[in-house]
């Protein structure tokens, strides 16, 4: 005599199988999140912050009057000539002293005017066309104004 046979179905159903897909599939777009290269996003941070600091950095050098120079650093870079305390030490909101980049790797380099080290940021309301070009390995983003409107973030052009 044959055992009686299970009735019960062997496999999986359809709607098993499309969780499933579906549970593979969110995985894997989080895994691409989490990996991605970041590169061009720390150059854009860098270019967007430097941009805001020279433009503040020019603000408080038409309010005070002084002229306020932007200069390279081995590490980073620095704002001379704005407004300090007594003792020397910087006032609370201004840009006075070194800073670090955020991206160590970072490097640049004064486009125009050609051949200068540094960036003269006022305290006229109109400065000359000066342009800025940061580094991290081969990605590039360059930093410029007119004279007239504020630094921007150009992204270079291969």
């Amino acid at each position: 005599m044959n055992p009686p046979r299970s009735t019960a179905a062997r496999g999986f159903t359809l709607l098993e199988l499309m969780v499933v897909v579906s549970l593979v599939a969110l995985a894997t777009v989080a895994v691409t999140f989490a990996i991605r290269d970041d590169g061009g996003t720390r150059l854009e941070r860098e270019g967007l912050r430097l941009s805001a600091m020279l433009e503040s950095a020019r603000a408080q050098s038409r309010t005070s009057g002084l002229p306020v120079v932007w200069r390279l650093l081995p590490q980073g870079f620095e704002f001379v000539g704005l407004p300090t305390a007594r003792d020397g030490r910087a006032l609370p909101g201004s840009l006075a002293g070194a800073r670090a980049w955020l991206s160590p790797d970072t490097q640049a380099v004064v486009l125009q005017p050609p051949g200068s080290q540094v960036l003269v940021l006022g305290p006229e309301p109109l400065i000359a066309a000066q342009r800025l070009e940061l580094m991290q390995g081969d990605r590039r983003l360059t930093l410029a104004t007119d004279g007239l409107a504020p630094f921007t973030v150009l992204t270079a052009v291969p």
